[in-house]
């Protein structure tokens, strides 16, 4: 009998073709924005160029089913069944990955639902945001570490936890490998100044002998 009831209301809204063309314009030019925005001041360390080209796709796509569903009360309970049995498989390494995604799928639900001015608005105000708050981390140093030794060698990640913290404004574990007799840990800094990056680099040389140093500085690598 509910289910009668919900069939029997109305089920039809005004679909104009020209509200569809203007959401995926608007989509289209706020994704690439925000594909920029997270080539040039996300922190991943995986491949930023690669990944932020999936931004437009997901926000168009997002748009397109939420212009179409919003038309027919049927549409949306199938939708709902839809998503249901559906699983997101891909790998999201970093938080900041996920983030990018919301925001995408954020501003294709605003398009669909013709929020045009409100959408915009809001998506400039993010990425403002997110820009100021980036170029202040920016105004430190902010470098990829990679470490790496000899098994036999019994550096321990504790260890290297103390002598980082205790010299680095910043430090964060970002991946850990373990192959053969090898051990490498990768690690996301931000440092004061060289002094403070050469006084570190001795530390590490004084109480871990022999391991392995390497800095890349990620604001001047391309593609990552």
């Amino acid at each position: 009998m509910f289910i009668l009831d919900i069939f029997s209301l109305p089920q039809k809204i005004d679909f104009s073709i020209n509200s569809l063309m203007i959401s995926l314009a608007l989509g289209a030019l706020l994704s690439w924005g925000l594909k920029i925005h997270y080539q040039r001041w996300g922190s991943s360390l995986s491949n930023r160029v690669a990944f932020s080209k999936v931004f437009v796709f997901i926000t168009l796509t997002t748009t397109l089913i939420i212009s179409i569903v919003k038309s027919s009360l049927a549409l949306s309970l199938g939708l709902v069944g839809a998503l249901s049995i559906v699983r997101f498989r891909t790998p999201v390494k970093e938080p900041e990955e996920l983030a990018y995604l919301f925001m995408c799928i954020a501003v294709g639900l605003g398009l669909g639902a013709n929020q045009w001015l409100a959408t915009v608005v809001a998506s400039c105000m993010i990425m403002a945001i997110t820009t100021f708050s980036q170029r202040q981390k920016n105004d430190e140093q902010s470098l990829f570490l990679a470490l790496d030794w000899k098994k036999s060698q019994e550096v321990y990640l504790n260890e290297l936890q103390n002598v980082m913290s205790n010299l680095m404004i910043e430090c964060d574990l970002r991946r850990f490998d373990s192959h053969g007799e090898c051990e490498e840990v990768v690690y996301y800094v931000n440092i004061k100044d060289s002094e403070i990056l050469l006084k570190f680099i001795d530390k590490l040389k004084m109480d871990f002998p022999n391991i392995g140093i390497s800095f890349l500085d990620k604001t001047k690598i391309p593609g990552i």
